[in-house]
């Protein structure tokens, strides 16, 4: 579904580069983690799949479903079914929160959405949510509480439907049982829809527990150094990033 071919990427403003000959493959279906300390490019990976304005591929290749996307807009990389949840969502005064997601429906689809069936469904994932209905009424993430905005991005992932998730540190900002709650609407979503494909940003492999990757990978100097299992993303909550020339040894996948 997602084929990154040795990406180049740059800040567009100082051209400092940010990310080195990257690739990264993942399958409809499967469940990836990349995990780092700061600075590494995690959440720059993200921000370029969508690609964000302030970086500037330099090199390589982002294919979606075979076809490059690295020229297209936002917008246009979002119709074709990519989400990202980000990390710190913005918050817009006077967009309402419903009409915006109204709206991005009507963006993806082109057709007219039927009122009935939307308010509908919106009532049931604010149920499963646990969000109060005044948040429809309210401007997008103006007030909200850190747990009330990583919600309401999984509210929009779940309305949207798209056939990638991007969650760019999600577990950021969020108590345990929020983080178990959105998990949980997540993983629900991934049982009805088992052809979408997930990319987890994190730096620590609780949100791991939750929502269980395929693959772990390790992002050192803007590109994956390491490749492995669960048992990847354990050993560096035990050992932390310093071992991470010592992960082969131990006898883990690389």
């Amino acid at each position: 579904m997602l084929d990154i071919e040795d990406l180049d990427v740059i800040v567009k403003e100082d051209g400092k580069k940010i990310l080195n000959k990257l690739s990264l493959n993942i399958k409809a279906g499967e469940i990836h983690a990349i995990m780092g300390p700061n600075g590494t490019g995690k959440s720059t990976l993200s921000k370029v799949i969508l690609g964000h304005y302030k970086y500037e591929v330099v090199g390589g290749d982002i294919l979606f479903n075979g076809q490059s996307i690295k020229n297209l807009t936002t917008d246009e990389r979002a119709r074709f079914g990519i989400f990202l949840a980000m990390q710190d969502p913005i918050t817009i005064e006077g967009l309402n929160n419903s009409e915006f997601l109204k709206t991005a429906v009507n963006e993806k689809t082109k057709e007219k959405v039927d009122l009935y069936s939307f308010i509908k469904e919106l009532n049931e994932l604010l149920g499963k949510l646990k969000l109060n209905q005044s948040i429809f009424h309210r401007s997008l993430n103006q007030g909200f509480s850190g747990g009330e905005k990583k919600k309401n991005e999984v509210l929009q992932l779940r309305i949207l439907k798209p056939k990638l998730i991007i969650l760019d540190e999600l577990d950021s900002g969020l108590d345990v049982d929020s983080l178990k709650v959105v998990c949980e609407n997540i993983n629900e979503y991934l049982k009805d829809n088992t052809d979408t494909s997930v990319l987890i940003i994190t730096h620590y492999p609780r949100i791991l527990d939750y929502i269980k990757p395929n693959f772990v990978h390790i992002i050192k100097d803007g590109t994956i150094v390491r490749t492995g299992d669960m048992s990847l993303a354990l050993q560096i909550e035990k050992d932390g990033y310093g071992s991470i020339n010592n992960i082969e040894e131990a006898g883990l996948n690389a």
